[in-house]
């Protein structure tokens, strides 16, 4: 057995399922290793961009990690933005980067590169197999480095010759490290308190907790901005999430005297301003945590505070009308969306500005939303959430300047037969800079660097281009005629929507 072979199996023994690859002529050892292994799926990406994407959204969704493979430092370079994704995201990924041979080292190779010095910008764990013989025993720390608590980016580096030698001795999977229990009997919790969730908060035990803990307290209760995933709808408790917008949430935290942050990052603006501090908390205000196991820390205080209380749930307050037929905007996105949402659903949002909340009486989904801002996530996302969840249907909410970034997703949607409907709200331009340039700046209007027009992007020519049927809706009408029809169909579809630029 080679190298190559002791780490396959190795991460196939620690519960590896999935592998998203592009691979080079470094990695083919891996691959052919790959190809031979039972029940350890290998999805091809024309991008690696799509790669790390897809293992982000499968990470999120199996809560096991998913694998790539990528070719040296330019290939892992090319996958950095949606791995910096899903270290925000706390999303379980291991990197296998191929990369030269040791022996070659320092000749001058074309490709050869710093691939440790790379992977540490995104990655909570890297090492460099040395020893065939310790490749497999590598792999399996890679899996505890990405799984352990609270989950993040690993990234193993297998030298061409590790790969090809002889003496590889697969490993087992290390025992899980259990998560170490948070302080609830030290955290209090009263009317001047704000419970901020995050991560396993915002499944449906954490979110049912802290519903009843700020029911009982008189306490409020938030969501981060932009979790990585959340329970919602039907039989959830409502909950709303801190606004974006660093205005708005300031006002929304302002008076806060204790922000309990429940496995939630604290909360600053995305970007500095001129004459105005980050902290979006209010002077004065304490801030507790609690991390490690947070879903337990919940239901433990919340039967310390409120051990009769039963949480809410939302419900559908009456059987969900079809809007009434008129031009698009994001706005009758999300009703259209809203009343035609599948019970069980996966919604993915990068539709960015063109994003708008769904009801909380909508069908019970979960929602996946970019963490960490590096754009050209959503299609990518999609196609790692519907392979871990075969069952259950995606739809991806795709703005028109991100879906530019990752469009060869839609291609491993198509050779997988996912089941995705990606809507793009294509408002022909980059509308986060122009509201932020009119905002910050006072100088409102079009500016021809954030527009994408002319030419006019075609995304239904596009998707056809990459095997996914296309088509196109102007009215919220059109729009829900398409989305039936797409969710009645098996496999993938994208569905152009034609909204308003804002300004």
């Amino acid at each position: 057995m080679n190298g190559a072979t002791a780490v396959i199996e190795s991460l196939r023994r620690a519960g590896a399922r999935v592998c998203f690859v592009n691979p080079g002529t470094s990695e083919l050892h891996l691959i052919s290793a790959l190809e031979r292994a039972s029940g350890l799926r290998a999805v091809l990406c024309p991008f690696e961009g799509v790669a790390t994407g897809a293992a982000d959204g499968y990470g999120r969704m199996a809560g096991i990690p998913a694998v790539t493979v990528l070719h040296q430092g330019a290939g892992l370079a090319y996958g950095l933005a949606n791995l910096h994704n899903a270290g925000r995201a706390a999303s379980p990924v291991v990197n296998l980067v191929g990369d030269g041979a040791t022996t070659h080292r320092g000749l001058g190779a074309p490709l050869e590169s710093d691939v440790a010095t790379l992977a540490g910008s995104v990655s909570r764990w890297v090492r460099t197999a040395r020893d065939p013989a310790r490749a497999g025993s590598d792999a399996v720390a890679a899996v505890a480095a990405a799984t352990g608590p609270p989950g993040g980016v690993a990234t193993l580096v297998v030298p061409a010759d590790v790969a090809w030698s002889p003496g590889g001795r697969p490993s087992r999977a290390l025992p899980a490290a259990p998560a170490a229990p948070a302080p609830a009997t030290m955290v209090t919790v009263g009317r001047d308190s704000t419970l901020l969730l995050g991560g396993q908060a915002l499944r449906a035990r954490g979110l049912a907790a802290a519903d009843r803990i700020a029911r009982a307290t008189g306490a409020s209760l938030l969501a981060e901005a932009f979790p990585g995933r959340i329970e919602q709808g039907i039989g959830t408790p409502p909950i709303e999430r801190l606004s974006g917008n660093p205005v708005d949430a300031r006002r929304r935290l302002a008076g806060c005297l204790h922000l309990v942050l429940a496995q939630a990052a604290p909360p600053v603006m995305a970007f500095a301003e001129p004459g105005m501090g980050g902290e979006l908390t209010p002077p004065g205000c304490a801030v507790e945590r609690l991390d490690g196991d947070v879903t337990a820390a919940l239901e433990d205080l919340a039967e310390r505070l409120a051990p009769h209380i039963k949480a809410r749930q939302c419900e559908l307050a009456g059987a969900p009308g079809q809007p009434a037929d008129r031009p698009l905007a994001a706005d009758g996105v999300a009703q259209v969306l809203a009343a035609l949402l599948p019970e069980g659903a996966i919604v993915v949002d990068e539709a960015n500005t063109s994003s708008v909340a769904l009801p909380a009486g909508t069908s019970r989904h979960d929602l996946l939303t970019n963490s960490g801002f590096a754009i050209g996530l959503g299609m990518p996302l999609a196609a790692g959430a519907a392979l871990a969840c075969p069952d259950r249907p995606v739809i991806c909410l795709e703005a028109d300047g991100s879906a530019m970034y990752t469009p060869s997703a839609l291609w491993t949607q198509a050779r997988e037969g996912l089941d995705v409907t990606t809507i793009v709200l294509n408002n022909r331009g980059y509308a986060i800079l122009r509201r932020e340039r009119a905002r910050v700046l006072a100088e409102p209007g079009p500016s021809a660097l954030f527009e994408l027009s002319p030419p006019y992007l075609d995304f239904v020519a596009l998707a056809m281009a990459m095997g996914v049927p296309g088509s196109r809706a102007g009215t919220t009408g059109e729009l829900a005629v398409l989305m039936k029809q797409a969710i009645a169909e098996p496999g993938p579809h994208l569905i152009e929507a034609t909204v308003p630029a804002r300004y």
